[in-house]
């Protein structure tokens, strides 16, 4: 029985393809945009993500900041020293690596060419702080650190830009010539691509005193970048961070930090959570469109009560059971929204993985999200099809078979 009532709602959607694609339509647009936005949410939420994760891995960047309030508006905030970096690896449990960095702006040329870019100074532990690789060449030697030497490795950026893609020429044991001295090009970072702080690949390393020395004329360090290890419990290293660098700093009890301690972590958590917010609610507004669909369908589904009142009369008066002609209309409602559904759920996946494209941000297929909107625009049909379906039902055989 269930298969010929099924048979028969098919028979009657195929009647009227036109009307049946128009009825659809709303809940076609309602689950196509539901997965869309989840989709791209999700998407820009694990592209924050990545980018955040870029800048290193559990790591805190400690960097001087005016003092507010307590009456420290004025002069300027003392900056870092190579030793305050030092103590933190002394002293500080829970920390994997620490690389105190400097930075300057600076034209370099080479191979006849010349490029602006960033020139960072630092340790070997920069590396691991970062989450850096090589993609060829060496590290720094312990003494290229301690006396400051000529040396260099350069981001992708710098590379591509000052010898391009010329076969063999890759800039490595090359002569790199940055503000008025040259440093010979000893290694070469694997690209990273945009970070929330521009293209990180546009960079050139040079040792820590070398740029002191030869760059900035200074012994100070602008940022402390700490790696935490793996397991670490952030809060308390953060607070005994906080204690040392105060003391450090001879800070009174009634001054306020100097300082700050920007966790990349904590920024990731609280970003994806705000992310998942936003995509909740954009899901959620785009669901309001599912609901108008199944209005939709149960204004089409009275209308063909309407017309089918002779047809439904007559199999009520030859025998028909009113649960057989409830589901009938019933199966042709569900039929209806869940074709939708399915039409629904192609066009929002060739959607989102188009505009992801176009936005730049990794296209993830969640089978969750696309099963849910298709249940739940079949339940959509049980809900909006059922009164159309119990007035078919509960129709008087005389009556029906009575009217024009």
């Amino acid at each position: 029985m269930l298969f010929s009532v099924f048979m028969l709602a098919l028979r009657s959607v195929r009647r009227n393809v036109l009307r049946s694609f128009l009825t659809v339509l709303g809940i076609v647009i309602g689950v196509s945009a539901v997965i869309t936005m989840v989709t791209l949410g999700n998407g820009a939420t694990q592209a924050i993500e990545q980018k955040i994760t870029s800048l290193g891995t559990n790591l805190l960047m400690v960097s001087p900041g005016q003092r507010i309030g307590g009456g420290g508006g004025g002069g300027g905030v003392p900056q870092f020293v190579e030793a305050d970096g030092e103590a933190i690896s002394a002293q500080i449990g829970g920390v994997a690596a620490v690389a105190p960095q400097g930075r300057s702006s600076a034209t370099v040329v080479a191979n006849g060419r010349n490029w602006a870019t960033t020139v960072v100074g630092s340790s070997n532990a920069w590396f691991e702080t970062g989450n850096w690789q090589l993609a060829s060449g060496r590290l720094f030697a312990p003494d290229e650190q301690l006396s400051g030497a000529a040396v260099c490795i350069i981001g992708e950026t710098v590379r591509r830009e000052l010898w391009g893609a010329t076969v063999g020429q890759t800039g490595l044991g090359q002569q790199l010539r940055v503000k008025n001295f040259s440093c010979e090009v000893v290694g070469i970072l694997v690209p990273k691509g945009q970070g929330g702080m521009g293209d990180q690949d546009d960079t050139v390393l040079l040792p820590l005193h070398t740029l002191q020395r030869r760059v900035t004329g200074s012994r100070k360090v602008g940022v402390l970048l700490v790696s935490m290890q793996d397991g670490s419990d952030s809060a308390p290293l953060k607070a005994s961070l906080r204690q040392l660098l105060r003391e450090r700093r001879h800070l009174a009890d009634s001054d306020d930090d100097n300082f700050n301690i920007f966790d990349t972590q904590q920024l990731a958590e609280t970003l994806s959570s705000t992310m998942g917010v936003l995509t909740s609610l954009l899901g959620a507004v785009a669901a309001v469109s599912l609901l108008v669909g199944g209005i939709g369908i149960m204004n089409i589904m009275l209308v063909s009560v309407t017309e089918r009142t002779r047809e439904i009369g007559l199999r009520l008066a030859v025998g028909a059971l009113e649960s057989e002609v409830l589901l009938q209309f019933l199966i042709e409602a569900v039929v209806l929204s869940a074709l939708g559904g399915l039409i629904g759920v192609i066009i929002a996946t060739a959607a989102s993985y188009v505009l992801s494209g176009v936005m730049g941000v990794p296209y993830t297929f969640d089978p969750a999200i696309n099963l849910l909107s298709l249940l739940f625009s079949a339940a959509i049909g049980v809900v909006f099809g059922y009164f159309p379906a119990r007035r078919a039902a509960r129709m008087d055989p005389i009556e029906a078979l009575r009217h024009e």
